[in-house]
């Protein structure tokens, strides 16, 4: 896989198991509508519906689109106890999950990173091919 388009900080990230600095990233405070795929592969991964403001400096979702997507592992780096969460298709760090999220959500918070993230705006979903996801916004 091709991976020459990742600017420094999206390889240390997705490649890397890097962390971007809180409340210093692209997607943090973004909240328009549409879909957040792998910044390496392109793969579909979490949409604006279920993005919210957990005040954690990172972009928080409570739930993938498609469990599929995501691959989990344990994670026990910098002396804690935590689950990675890594793309399936281009195994990409993404960042991690905590169960502090919503409870009438499910009580997750999927914790990413904007670098490892690529943001489709939903006035842009046919023409750059995720058209088929354009049903999660009607």
């Amino acid at each position: 896989m091709d991976k020459s388009h990742l600017t420094p900080l999206q390889h240390y990230v997705t490649q890397e198991n890097g962390t971007e600095p809180p409340y210093q990233n692209e997607f943090d405070d973004h909240f328009e509508e549409g879909l957040y795929v792998d910044i390496v592969n392109g793969d579909p991964l979490f949409t604006s519906k279920e993005k919210y403001n957990s005040g954690c400096g990172w972009p928080a979702f409570t739930k993938p689109i498609e469990k599929k997507q995501i691959a989990y592992k344990r994670d026990q780096s910098h002396g804690m106890e935590r689950t990675e969460v890594r793309s399936s298709g281009a195994n990409s760090h993404l960042g991690h999950v905590f169960t502090d999220g919503p409870l009438d959500q499910g009580g997750l918070r999927y914790c990413i990173n904007s670098a490892a993230l690529r943001f489709i705006p939903v006035s842009e979903l046919e023409a750059s091919g995720y058209g088929e996801y354009a049903k999660y916004f009607e």
